[in-house]
């Protein structure tokens, strides 16, 4: 029996508007939409249909028209701009296709650049920082910058910095869209076996069926609604580790 405890996300008749000039945009037409703590979930569906509306809005990156998202229980519209940024800092972690990672630093000073701007102390940011890179498998590149490193590398340093604070939720905006196949599957397996270590929410955005297969629901979306979400039988299980 699942209670509203169970629930980290919670989206109730959520709706967006983009309006220029006399243009008139419906992205989210009244989503629902029920995450529990630990799941991975994918949102797919064609370009323009809402999924990263849908992110942006679940994650108070982008504020929503209508209706009401609670984050931990907590409502995200409700909150200032200073508290929301406060609340994604403490709670959630981003990953996106294009990285992010600034150029002139190394990844090590990358993945601790947000527990410095959240007043952690240098020296314990750096040690973070190094714990997170030995998690994602890259410790011997720390002191080396983007430039210096892969694709696949830089995405796991990425994650590395998505994963820093200790998030309680993970946002993912096609985080192997411009990774080959074989380096693909390489980030899934991290974040799948991160997902299941340490039991965090992930939230991924893709249009490869392959990437929302490792995931344990899929939601398909068009013309800002969720058309279906389904359990997958993927090799992920489910967030209690049966199978789906």
């Amino acid at each position: 029996m699942i209670d509203d405890a169970d629930f980290l996300i919670e989206a109730t008749s959520v709706q967006k508007v983009y309006e220029t000039g006399d243009v008139r945009v419906r992205a989210l037409r009244g989503v629902d939409l029920s995450i529990r703590r630990g799941e991975m979930v994918a949102i797919m569906g064609p370009s323009g249909c809402g999924k990263t509306t849908l992110l942006n809005v679940l994650s108070g990156l982008d504020d929503l028209s209508d209706g009401e998202v609670l984050v931990d229980g907590e409502s995200i519209g409700r909150m200032s701009d200073r508290k929301r940024t406060s609340f994604r800092a403490q709670k959630m972690g981003f990953i996106f296709q294009s990285y992010n990672l600034i150029p002139v630093l190394s990844a090590v000073e990358n993945v601790e650049l947000p527990l410095l701007v959240a007043g952690k102390r240098p020296k314990k940011a750096r040690q973070w920082a190094l714990d997170a890179l030995q998690m994602v498998g890259l410790p011997e590149q720390a002191n080396k910058r983007p430039a210096e490193m892969s694709g696949g590398q830089q995405q796991r340093v990425t994650i590395a910095r998505s994963l820093v604070n200790i998030p309680a939720i993970v946002w993912a905006d096609e985080p192997t869209g411009a990774l080959d196949s074989e380096t693909s599957k390489g980030i899934m397996d991290l974040m799948v076996r991160l997902n299941g270590e340490q039991d965090q929410t992930f939230v991924l955005v893709t249009h490869d069926a392959f990437v929302a297969a490792r995931a344990h629901r899929t939601i398909r979306m068009r013309d800002g609604n969720i058309t279906s979400d389904e359990p997958n039988g993927g090799p992920n299980g489910s967030p209690n580790g049966e199978a789906i």
